[in-house]
């Protein structure tokens, strides 16, 4: 009982924070909604193109949560202050990589065929966001920071202060008013800059004063890179990073391939996508809290105790999951009512959200059961099966049936197969790592020794 109390305390804690910042998504979807449906179909387009950049690269800083939890388990502050200071030449690379891709999205728009009549607001939009994009990867080593020395509830405080600034920033930006001409989805792009800028001020501010904060010793005068510890970062980030890029280019690829179909499928989808990534931050956050239980009893050499969580996670991540899509498919009406003024693109919204429910039930149970894996070190099998069904048969397959045709079916122009294709690849995806799992379970369940359970580990990792 204590377990699953503290896993649900952990849970709801870090979805909290979560829903905090797809708070930013839906406000703007609504807002932008609501100006025009070009500038939703722009909006859907920019913000596919910004996250695919911003999850890849966020990724190398995720990864580094364990080597400044473990020098703050050994009693080294200052040696984390160290290593936050090297993470900076990263930052800077990361940065530098992540803008020059956004202020020269050409390519991309090129190679997805984007409409001409779409581009020049989705070139403004993520030219904006280019320039976002630093102070939201340095409030991402905050964040990483803030969890290593067990202080996730400075994160969470300051997603949720940023609410405040972000709906009328993004109102006034958009529609204009006191002086500033009405500036569509870009005006979102500029909302999300201050604010961004502004969580960063607090961040920072928070780093120099907190005693939690002082004691690391983090302003000292930086040092020469230290390529050793460079290389461990990107040995951990860039596997990290690797896989976020697979699963969330997959989601946010559809967007791209959508958008040659004109506005109104493009806007129906950002609708869509929007409410699918709202529910994702459930499962997201029990997986997260699974996982670290996990760890810590498989660190504790309770291996049956950690089996048993991992279980009863699943089983909560799939119900918890089924009632959830269970609301959505019964008030996907009035939700797509309430994204846009558009009859034609509440009716085509509406369509998908039936797909986005089913689509749910198997992320609730493919997300548990990955980062669960990730506690019994098995990365590099779902690596592949997320490229080849994920990518294969969900995009790969979605594009097909759209604009080629199958066997005699087809082509459909429609946002329809991508979501039908999508959901069909993250089912087959969720039986596959429930497999794993279950597999990973019962080796270590029965292997008593240390020797037997890092050998198992080894050969999943080799599977």
């Amino acid at each position: 009982m204590a377990a699953r109390s503290g896993i649900a305390h952990h849970a709801l804690t870090v979805l909290v924070g979560q829903l905090a910042v797809m708070a930013f998504g839906v406000t703007d979807t609504i807002v932008t909604g609501r100006y025009s449906q070009d500038s939703l179909a722009a909006l859907s387009i920019g913000s596919a193109v910004f996250v695919s950049v911003y999850v890849a690269v966020m990724g190398l800083f995720q990864a580094l949560l364990p080597i400044w939890a473990e020098l703050h388990g050994a009693r080294r502050p200052q040696a984390i202050g160290a290593s936050v200071r090297q993470t900076l030449y990263l930052w800077l690379a990361a940065s530098a990589l992540g803008m020059a891709i956004l202020l020269h999205p050409g390519a991309v728009l090129r190679a997805t065929e984007v409409p001409g009549a779409l581009q020049t607001e989705v070139r403004s939009y993520l030219a904006i966001l280019a320039f976002a994009l630093p102070p939201a990867l340095l409030f991402r080593i905050y964040s990483t920071l803030s969890q290593a020395v067990d202080r996730p509830q400075f994160v969470t405080w300051l997603q949720l202060a940023s609410l405040l600034p972000k709906l009328p920033l993004s109102l006034w930006f958009t529609f204009g008013g006191a002086g500033l001409a009405p500036q569509g989805a870009p005006g979102c792009a500029w909302a999300t800059l201050v604010v961004n800028y502004l969580l960063l001020g607090v961040a920072l501010a928070m780093l120099a004063r907190h005693p939690s904060f002082r004691r690391l010793a983090l302003w000292h005068r930086p040092q020469a890179p230290d390529w050793a510890e460079l290389r461990q970062f990107l040995r951990l980030g860039l596997p990290a990073a690797l896989s976020i890029t697979v699963e969330v280019t997959s989601f946010t690829l559809m967007a791209l391939f959508i958008a040659r179909q004109g506005a109104l499928a493009a806007a129906a989808h950002q609708i869509a996508a929007n409410l699918a990534a709202v529910l994702y931050m459930v499962p997201l956050s029990l997986a997260i809290a699974v996982s670290a239980h996990v760890s810590f009893c498989r660190g504790a050499g309770e291996e049956t105790q950690a089996a048993k969580l991992a279980l009863q996670g699943f089983m909560a991540s799939a119900l918890i999951g089924c009632a959830l899509a269970a609301i959505l498919f019964l008030s996907r009406t009035p939700l797509a009512a309430l994204y846009t003024t558009s009859t034609d693109v509440a009716a085509l919204a509406t369509a998908l959200l039936a797909w986005v429910a089913v689509y749910h039930v198997a992320d609730s149970m493919q997300t548990l059961c990955i980062f669960v894996l990730r506690s019994y070190r098995i990365t590099l099998a779902p690596l592949l099966i997320y490229g080849v069904l994920l990518w294969g048969l969900g995009l790969g397959g979605g594009y097909t049936i759209a604009y080629r045709g199958w066997q005699g079916y087809g082509p459909w122009p429609s946002p329809l197969p991508f979501w039908g294709a999508s959901t069909a690849a993250l089912a087959i995806t969720a039986l596959v790592l429930l497999w794993l799992l279950t597999r990973a379970l019962r080796w270590h369940t029965r292997s008593p020794s240390q020797t037997r359970r890092t050998a198992g580990a080894s050969r999943m990792d080799s599977a």
